[in-house]
């Protein structure tokens, strides 16, 4: 895909503009369907960044769309979500009319303003997603979300009153809510791409501890990590959290433990000095950790080996 600098859009009356839509029914949130974009601003390719929240839900769309270090098809209901401020690229056939169906659900983070959502929304881990995982969909499930969607929209254009805001503010947390539990139930269910991503971390680890990296760089942080798997943090820690119950950091440490262990059992080097070769600057902190993770310290696990 070709690199453009991205426009960004402000406000929703903005997109709704740039796409041919009409004004929008209120300034701060808006339910369209796809279909109704009958062009894009631009007949190649063209980059956005969005002031607001978006949540997407999109089928049959015959364009090339990148989100991160990701390009999706849509040929399965794909549903993803984006922060206020993260790009993402649409690349399109210029010889083909364009095809768009789906739902989008644009937030202004002003329509949340003095509303516990405000705080909370960031918290849905999907909304940092901009690396890797979209969620797909079964079609019961597609259903349950546009019908929370078309909820919200039912309501900001009836009369406009006291409770429209919290009415709407509750959907839009019940579709977060299932949303996350959709999430989990992928986790779960995906397994070949989950237990690839595995074998992937093990992969690397295994190389990591095997070269003086250690040594010379320390142990590898969590979003070293997540950036050589092209993965966010968040969404390494989720998956390993339902795969196997740890985070990444305590894939580290574990890590860390075994090959400790190794040189304890099989080396006549000192503590110090395997401290140092893993990375620890101090060889107290090194058997604080040892202590914790086996209930040994380093000279007890060694002396059980003779």
């Amino acid at each position: 895909m070709a690199t453009h600098q991205p426009i960004r859009i402000k406000t929703i009356s903005e997109y709704h503009e740039i796409m041919g839509l009409p004004k929008p029914e209120h300034p701060l949130i808006s339910v369209i369907n796809f279909e109704s974009i009958k062009h894009l601003p631009a007949n190649e390719s063209i980059s956005l960044v969005f002031n607001f929240y978006s949540i997407s839900l999109k089928r049959d769309f015959n364009a090339r769309f990148k989100y991160g270090q990701q390009q999706y098809d849509f040929d399965e209901g794909i549903m993803f979500f984006m922060s206020p401020g993260q790009v993402f690229g649409i690349e399109i056939d210029k010889n083909s009319a364009l095809r768009h169906s789906g739902w989008l659900l644009l937030i202004h983070p002003d329509f949340l303003w003095n509303t516990p959502l405000a705080k909370t929304i960031r918290q849905y881990e999907y909304f940092d997603y901009s690396v890797n995982e979209a969620l797909f969909l079964s079609e019961k499930e597609e259903a349950t979300i546009t019908g929370m969607m078309q909820n919200m929209e039912q309501e900001y254009r009836s009369n406009i009153d006291k409770f429209s805001q919290h009415i709407i503010i509750a959907q839009l947390e019940l579709l977060l809510n299932y949303a996350d539990r959709f999430y989990h139930r992928q986790f779960i269910t995906r397994k070949i791409t989950n237990h690839n991503i595995l074998d992937r971390l093990e992969d690397l680890l295994t190389k990591y501890f095997n070269s003086d990296a250690l040594a010379t760089q320390g142990l590898p942080t969590v979003s070293f990590i997540s950036e050589d798997l092209n993965v966010s943090p968040n969404y390494l820690s989720g998956l390993l959290k339902t795969l196997t119950g740890q985070s990444t950091q305590q894939h580290i440490h574990d890590k860390l433990i075994e090959k400790a262990k190794e040189k304890l059992s099989t080396t006549g080097l000192s503590v110090s000095e395997i401290a140092y070769e893993l990375g620890f600057e101090h060889s107290q902190s090194f058997s604080k950790l040892f202590k914790n993770k086996t209930n040994f310290s380093p000279l007890e696990f060694r002396q059980s080996f003779n």
